[in-house]
C-alpha cells in the first residue's frame, strides 16, 4: 500500500477523485481515504498544515495502515535562485530548521532521539528515483536535495537566504521534515515531492495564493505517475 499525506485540500483532491470504492477511517480529527488507484492500494490523509498535524497523521496512518512506502506532496517555497514556480524539488533528505537549542551548544536544527542525536533524515533513494522519473516530461525543472520543514511561514528573503545557508536546502515548507522523522523512527520508507509556488520574486502572501494552484496540479501529476508504476 501506498500512503501519501499532504496537508491542502488542493494538493490531495486530484488523488482523490480517482479513487475506486474510497473508504473513510475517522482518528483523532483526521479522515483516511483508503481505496485503488489505478489498480494500486493507496491511503490519503490531507492532515493540515505543520509539523504536529504531519506527525500525528503520518503516526496513525502507519498504525492503522502499515504502508509499504509514504509520499508526503505538495506545495513549497524556493530557497535557491535557480528554483523558480512550477519547478519540482525531490528529497535527498529533511530537517527541521525550527529546531533551536544553540544556547546548550548544539548545531541549529540538531534532533534528540533516544539513543542518537542528527539533524538530517535521509529519504529512500528508490522512492525518490521512481519520483524523479515520473517528473520527467512534466514542463517542470526538477532538482533533488534537502527540503527544511518548520512551523513559519517564511516570507521574507533574508530568512529565505538564511536557511539556504545554515542548512544547503533547496526549499522550505511545513510538514515533510516531520512526516519523515515519523517514518525514519517507524522505519518506513519515505520521500518528498514539493512544487514550487512562491519564489524569490513571488514571495508575498498574495502571490502564494496565485500560484499554489498551480504548484499543487504539478504536484499531483507527478503522483499519478508514480501511482501508475
Amino acid at each position: 500500500m501506498i500512503g501519501i499525506i499532504c496537508a491542502l485540500k488542493i494538493e490531495v483532491n486530484g488523488l482523490k477523485e480517482l479513487m475506486e470504492n474510497p473508504e473513510v477511517t475517522k482518528k483523532a480529527g483526521l479522515e483516511f481515504i483508503s481505496g485503488k488507484i489505478y489498480d494500486k492500494d493507496v491511503v490519503l490523509l490531507e492532515c493540515g498544515s505543520g509539523k504536529v498535524n504531519a506527525a500525528v497523521g503520518t503516526q496513525i496512518m502507519i498504525d492503522l495502515f502499515n504502508p509499504d512506502a509514504l509520499i508526503n506532496s505538495g506545495i513549497a517555497g524556493s530557497l535557491s535562485k535557480r528554483l523558480t514556480i512550477g519547478d519540482i524539488v525531490i528529497s535527498t533528505d529533511c530537517v527541521e530548521h525550527d529546531i533551536n537549542c544553540t544556547e546548550l551548544d548544539e548545531p541549529r536544527g540538531q534532533i534528540r532521539f533516544t539513543d542518537e542525536k542528527r539533524i538530517d533524515i535521509p529519504a529512500d533513494k528508490d522512492l525518490c528515483d521512481k519520483l524523479a522519473e515520473c517528473c520527467q516530461n512534466l514542463g517542470s525543472h526538477v532538482m533533488r536535495g534537502r527540503i527544511a520543514t518548520g512551523d513559519v511561514f517564511v516570507v521574507y528573503r533574508s530568512k529565505r537566504e538564511f536557511i539556504a545557508y545554515e542548512f544547503d536546502a533547496l526549499c522550505c515548507e511545513m510538514e515533510g521534515g516531520a512526516v519523515g522523522h515519523v517514518c525514519y523512527m517507524n522505519k518506513v520508507p519515505f520521500a518528498i515531492l514539493r512544487s514550487i509556488s512562491d519564489d524569490f520574486k513571488f514571495n508575498k502572501p498574495e502571490n502564494y495564493e496565485e500560484f499554489s494552484q498551480l504548484a499543487a496540479d504539478r504536484s499531483i501529476k507527478a503522483l499519478k505517475k508514480f501511482i501508475q508504476m
